[in-house]
């Protein structure tokens, strides 16, 4: 009887020190232990402490790309693999830190629920920062736009494509694989705002046209008019002289000014009464008392 009793102790013995290596290889692993008779909850419990654990950590390189492209207004190169290798690593963390469901099915339940939400709440505030940097991509292709496109429609064409194409290879750059996440909406933004450029500097393009037509009709047309008057000239006075010649003369110690002038064949003389403002300061004969430089004016035109 005490030998069987002494056996039966040994076994029991054995059974706790076996337990106990069992929990601390575990532990050594990160992984929690749901204590013997635990319920669901509690495993939830685990489930949600060990995914804040996770969340947090993940939180600070994202904190820093939020950084990068909110506050300093940079784009981040491979912002999709970046993004996807903080999901990989969140879930890695979680499936080796989680408490084992072993094979109750509401504990594996729970472990599927809790992956699915690890992975949706890291998602959600990096989709957030591809949006924002769907923007910056989207002006900076319009920036080599604008600087590359030209007065032409081929040019325009060109331009176009070479935008569209850049936007398109930074844009799935920075898609994270396997997501739902989607720069269509951004590309045809960019496409019409490239289109609305290109109409209106096709309409300014135009209206310049239509100017510089107007003018050169009227330009024509005053030139045609010009020739016209000129033949009548002819037929009515003959042909016209080279010769133009002006000339003027004010009487001296009076009011009278005389002004003549030979223009195209014609002559013409006018007489006038104008008093001499400048009277008081050439004194009461003015330069002269005759024909002189001072009250004698003349010049001379030849047209060849």
């Amino acid at each position: 009887m005490m030998t069987r009793f002494l056996f039966v102790l040994v076994i029991a013995s054995s059974l706790c020190v076996w337990g106990e290596a069992r929990s601390s290889s575990r532990a050594a692993w990160g992984v929690a232990r749901i204590p013997r008779g635990g319920s669901s909850e509690d495993y939830a419990v685990a489930c949600e402490s060990v995914k804040a654990g996770i969340i947090e950590k993940a939180s600070m390189s994202i904190d820093e790309m939020r950084q990068s492209i909110v506050e300093e207004g940079e784009v981040i190169s491979d912002f999709g693999a970046k993004a996807e290798s903080i999901c990989n690593q969140a879930v890695e963390g979680f499936a080796l830190s989680a408490p084992d469901a072993g094979e109750d099915t509401s504990a594996a339940s729970v472990y599927d629920q809790m992956l699915e939400t690890l992975e949706a709440t890291l998602d959600a505030p990096l989709h957030v920062l591809y949006l924002q940097q769907l923007s910056l991509l989207r002006e900076r292709a319009l920036q080599n736009y604008r600087a590359a496109s030209r007065v032409t429609e081929t040019s325009d064409y060109e331009a176009m494509l070479q935008s569209d194409g850049q936007f398109t290879r930074e844009a799935e750059a920075s898609t994270r694989e396997g997501s739902d996440w989607s720069f269509s909406a951004e590309r045809t933004h960019l496409q019409s705002i490239m289109n609305d450029i290109a109409q209106t500097r096709k309409k300014l393009i135009d209206v310049q046209l239509k100017h510089s037509e107007k003018y050169s009709t009227a330009m024509t047309f005053l030139q045609s008019q010009q020739q016209m008057i000129g033949q009548l000239q002819q037929q009515l006075y003959g042909q016209s002289s080279p010769w133009n010649v002006g000339w003027a003369y004010r009487v001296p110690d009076t009011n009278f000014n005389v002004q003549g002038s030979y223009q195209q064949g014609r002559a013409n003389v006018q007489v006038s009464c104008v008093a001499d403002e400048y009277a008081p300061m050439l004194g009461p004969n003015g330069f002269t008392n005759g024909v002189g430089p001072g009250n004698l004016g003349l010049s001379l035109n030849l047209s060849v």
